[in-house]
């Protein structure tokens, strides 16, 4: 499940402080210390979190808004292979998963894929990166796709759709876009999240 600002918030602030109360909060506490108006609202937000499993169930026997003693593990996305521009993903083998933080993905069904090569060093994404793609065959002008080239070439870069024509983009001055035509390119998905390790 991914959380909205408002539950992240409402999440994070019972973390930082719940060594400061005495009791857990009440819901009218709560709000006071988020600066809400809205009792209601609140309380719908809380309840996602407890179906979440973040929170203790709210009842009558306990006084206030608790945190569960373990909080649910974040599912891994699952790293699909090696992408780089004008070759196929190399799959791995056995794919692993990685964890990957929930403002980092979508709602939608997410992979990752591991950059190789520098043809989108100028989007700040460099060799060795991890991307989190969500999974879909559409994509707005300006997004990056990673884009399947005529069934059999797999590259990230960003996209272009006009009539008669799509063109992907490499982030690399010292490169060329490569102009197609719109049946030539099946998108497979939009990049959301990016993570590097400096190990």
């Amino acid at each position: 499940m991914r959380l909205t600002r408002r539950q992240q918030e409402i999440l994070d602030f019972l973390r930082t402080h719940a060594e400061h109360f005495a009791h857990p909060p009440t819901l009218d506490e709560l709000c006071a210390r988020l600066g809400l108006r809205s009792r209601g609202s609140l309380h719908k937000h809380v309840q996602a979190l407890v179906a979440a499993g973040f929170l203790e169930p709210l009842d009558r026997q306990h006084r206030g808004i608790r945190l569960v003693a373990e909080e649910p593990a974040e599912l891994g996305l699952p790293l699909l292979g090696t992408i780089a521009a004008g070759r196929p993903i190399e799959a791995v083998p056995q794919p692993e998963f990685l964890q990957v933080p929930p403002h980092l993905r979508t709602e939608r069904p997410c992979y990752v894929l591991r950059v190789r090569g520098d043809s989108m060093c100028e989007a700040g994404i460099l060799d060795g990166d991890y991307v989190v793609i969500e999974q879909r065959e559409t994509a707005r002008d300006g997004e990056i796709v990673v884009a399947l080239v005529r069934g059999e070439e797999v590259t990230l870069k960003r996209i272009l759709q006009q009539p008669g024509r799509t063109i992907l983009y490499p982030e690399n001055s010292a490169l060329e876009a490569m102009e197609l035509d719109p049946d030539e390119v099946q998108i497979q998905g939009v990049l959301v999240g990016q993570m590097r390790s400096y190990r």
